[in-house]
């Protein structure tokens, strides 16, 4: 029988495990704002290190795969050394890199920082929900959890604003560096903090991170993840259908070995008990649903506004940022009516999301040249539905994880969503360019995939309701 970790967490005061929130929720605030501020600075960065196309695209991709394919084995080791002692260890970390991504003197250095930022960001990202799931058991939850959507909410908001207003400002000369030095006096902060308030669960004495199994799990989640996010880009050649064939091989016998680490009595890098959890595989099909369309929807959005309506960087990042405080307004309202009404919230967030897409479908279809606050109206319709969806249906995915796997369940959820983010964009994108040229056809094509994305999500859950 396999060896689980023990819960071991020493609980803080109850106003203790609040500012323990608050220091995990600023950490996925700087991940957030990480992850959108960089988008505003591509265009200077490839100006500034005479980039090719294929570095500014690796800039993006190798974050997210290298992110992806080491979150599980990330979340696992939390469970393993302790939370506390890895989330500020990452945190640290993904200082350091982001230090390493300021100075880069070339398109290449910028890339292989890039991805020393994904795997020290899948050490810190996953300590959030599974701290979340473990300090807050029940009423106090979904409270907690509406903390967590909020910190969603204003990283988008601020990372649009934030990466704009840097670049421009050109502060000591930083220009587009800036984006990323910005991190460093933000992620110092969090590690002094997290030594002070968060939690500690206990070591667990004699176990070992699988690292065989974690091995094998990157090169397999590469294999499949990698493709998925290069393939419009090559046009899906015949050698690239063969490595996603390879990464499901290796995903097999990964499953095989972790198998073989249970009979043993080790620790698997994944909790198996929860391939066979039919709650927590419903919860993992909402969450891949919900982010098949969510990335895709900005995605959407900036090629329309920047595309088909000429609208500036600056006017179209200024169009998502209602949505992004709609959002927030959301995440806080949906932690007070989960506690009153449960999963329900979710089905009605997918309703008002579903809702705002059929508006922004039909400015499509039949505005010529929609006003900017037509489309903000539309927008945060989408952006109140998707925060009354996203944050809480972690909390859901979680809800029958022991808190001794809270880690690695966490990780397998974060990794069901970079590989449903990076599915959604590939087929959404390509939708989007099916005819050639974009034009309003290929926009109501990517928007109607968007709204089958949100249906299938409401799907799920209903299938999940007491």
């Amino acid at each position: 029988m396999a060896v689980a970790p023990a819960a071991g967490v020493t609980q803080p005061a109850a106003s203790g495990r609040w500012w323990a929130l608050a220091v995990v929720v600023a950490a996925q605030f700087m991940f957030v704002v990480d992850a959108f501020i960089v988008n505003v600075a591509i265009p200077s960065i490839r100006a500034d290190l005479h980039a090719t196309p294929a570095e500014i695209e690796a800039v993006i991709a190798a974050y997210q795969i290298t992110y992806a394919t080491t979150v599980i084995t990330g979340g696992r080791l939390g469970d393993i050394a302790g939370r506390r002692r890895v989330f500020v260890g990452g945190v640290l970390a993904f200082t350091a890199a982001s230090l390493w991504c300021g100075l880069a003197g070339s398109g290449l250095e910028l890339v292989l920082a890039r991805m020393a930022q994904g795997v020290t960001a899948a050490m810190m990202v996953p300590q959030v929900l599974a701290t979340i799931h473990t300090l807050f058991p029940g009423a106090g939850r979904p409270r907690a959890f509406a903390v967590f959507g909020v910190a969603l909410g204003l990283g988008g908001a601020v990372g649009f604003a934030l990466g704009g207003w840097l670049v421009t400002l050109d502060l000591f000369g930083l220009g587009w560096r800036s984006v990323f030095l910005v991190n460093l006096p933000l992620g110092f902060a969090i590690a002094l903090a997290a030594l002070r308030v968060m939690p500690e669960a206990a070591r667990q004495p004699g176990i070992r991170l699988d690292l065989p199994g974690a091995a094998a799990l990157f090169l397999a989640l590469a294999c499949l993840i990698g493709p998925v996010l290069a393939g419009h880009e090559l046009g899906w050649p015949l050698w690239l259908w063969a490595i996603t064939a390879g990464g499901g091989v290796m995903l097999a016998l990964f499953l095989r070995l972790e198998r073989a680490v249970e009979c043993r009595g080790g620790l698997p890098l994944i909790d198996l008990a929860l391939l066979t959890d039919r709650a927590f595989l419903r919860g993992l099909g909402a969450a891949f649903s919900f982010q098949l369309g969510n990335v895709s929807f900005y995605l959407v959005v900036t090629l329309f506004t920047q595309g088909e309506l000429g609208f500036s960087p600056l006017r179209a990042g200024l169009t998502v940022v209602p949505l992004a405080l709609a959002f927030t307004l959301a995440s806080q309202l949906a932690g007070r009516w989960m506690a009153r009404s449960g999963i329900r919230v979710l089905l009605w967030g997918c309703a008002v999301q579903f809702t705002g897409i059929v508006a922004l479908g039909g400015l499509a279809a039949f505005v010529r040249e929609p006003g900017i606050e037509v489309l903000m109206a539309a927008l945060m319709v989408f952006g109140f539905g998707q925060g009354l969806v996203m944050a809480p249906l972690a909390g859901v995915v979680l809800a029958t994880v022991q808190p001794g796997h809270a880690g690695s369940g966490s990780g397998l959820l974060n990794t069901v969503q970079q590989a449903a983010g990076a599915l959604g964009v590939s087929l959404i994108g390509a939708a989007y360019f099916l005819g050639g040229a974009p034009d309003r056809r290929g926009v109501l094509a990517a928007i109607a995939m968007l709204g089958l994305s949100v249906l299938a999500t409401g799907g799920v859950l209903a299938r999940m309701r007491d």
